[in-house]
């Protein structure tokens, strides 16, 4: 007897659109030293594939944020390129904007929004009282909280908000889920088409988007957590690389001049081959990618231990990130002072 099988539970948790393993159409990359931004635009046929909306997405792939070089060079590029999101959606230099960050203040991955929009550059009150000087924008900011903590469903709050004080587009800041830990606290993701709160931990509330609140919406995001399965399946995958690596070196005179707890495998272009993943893992070794994720969600799931998990630093490293996404949001809304990237 044949049974069908229901793969839909087996779906990423992700909100990452680089994460999906689909070819689009209209992809460019761009590097910018050791950072990589990938723009898609996603036409309507693409996105009903993969369950997103058409739009123009940006993702922005970056290094160790702590670094105070690597900071301010991130902050540049993402101004940059949210400067251009926001032309695309032909928002002008003088439309109001109103920005929400999303998120539990109380629960640290969940914060990001709320940090961010702390260090925003409001001036909506400026503008009331006829005190602010060319080159600044209608800005006004606000940290709704969680339907859980206050029983309000955000959309409706923030429907409620833009009926009153009518922006002329609104900028959502949230954390985000990633199906990959190398991505964890190293990735922006910024689109024009809306947000679903809660859908990378599968936890989805009513969409943000033009269709819900009435004007256009800026979604922009940083993955901040990590479900058991991908971290299961990821380690999974580095111990295949990290035994096609040294099984390549470890009869060769370069090896004795590699050390071994200094050589990022991970970056290195050895091939993984059948044999070496049977040889290591035995019949698991013999999946495919799918196949293992499913097969750990298997063995995890009933007994509830396929967590959501962040890294054990992410207490210091999300205000480094509420601070790239603060900076570079006020440096895109008002006529400051910043070096653009070609």
């Amino acid at each position: 007897m044949k049974h069908e099988i229901d793969l839909s539970k087996y779906s990423i948790r992700t909100d990452l659109i680089i994460e999906n393993q689909n070819q689009f159409s209209d992809q460019e990359n761009y590097q910018h030293d050791n950072i990589k931004v990938t723009s898609v635009k996603l036409s309507n046929e693409e996105a009903s594939k993969i369950n997103k909306k058409a739009g123009t997405y940006i993702t922005i792939e970056f290094e160790d944020v702590t670094d105070q070089e690597n900071q301010e060079k991130l902050i540049q590029i993402f101004a940059t390129y949210l400067k251009k999101l926001l032309h695309l959606s032909n928002i002008k230099e003088e439309d109001s904007c109103l920005i929400i960050g999303l998120g539990n203040i109380k629960s640290t991955p969940d914060s990001l929004g709320p940090l961010a929009v702390e260090k925003i550059l409001v001036t909506r009150h400026l503008f009331s009282l006829g005190e602010i000087g060319e080159g600044y924008r209608s800005v006004c900011s606000l940290a709704p909280g969680v339907t859980g903590t206050n029983g309000i469903e955000t959309t409706d709050l923030i429907t409620s908000i833009v009926s009153k004080i009518k922006p002329d587009f609104v900028i959502v800041i949230d954390a985000l889920a990633s199906s990959s830990v190398e991505r964890v606290n190293k990735t922006i993701q910024m689109s024009n088409t809306g947000i679903n709160p809660g859908s990378g931990v599968g936890n989805s509330r009513k969409e943000i988007s033009k269709e819900t609140i009435g004007v256009p919406v800026i979604s922009l995001g940083i993955p901040t957590v990590v479900d058991a399965v991908s971290v299961v399946s990821d380690t999974i995958r580095y111990m295949q690389k990290h035994y096609a690596f040294h099984k390549k070196f470890i009869d060769s005179p370069i090896s004795r001049l590699i050390r071994s707890d200094k050589v990022n495998y991970l970056k290195s272009d050895v091939v993984i081959e059948e044999n070496d993943k049977k040889d290591l893992l035995g019949i698991v070794g013999c999946l495919n990618e799918q196949e293992i994720r499913q097969l750990i969600f298997e063995v995890l799931t009933p007994i509830g231990y396929n967590l959501m998990v962040t890294p054990k630093e992410i207490d210091f490293v999300i205000n480094k990130l509420a601070q790239v996404l603060s900076s570079g949001i006020n440096s895109s809304l008002h006529k400051k002072t910043i070096k653009m990237i070609d």
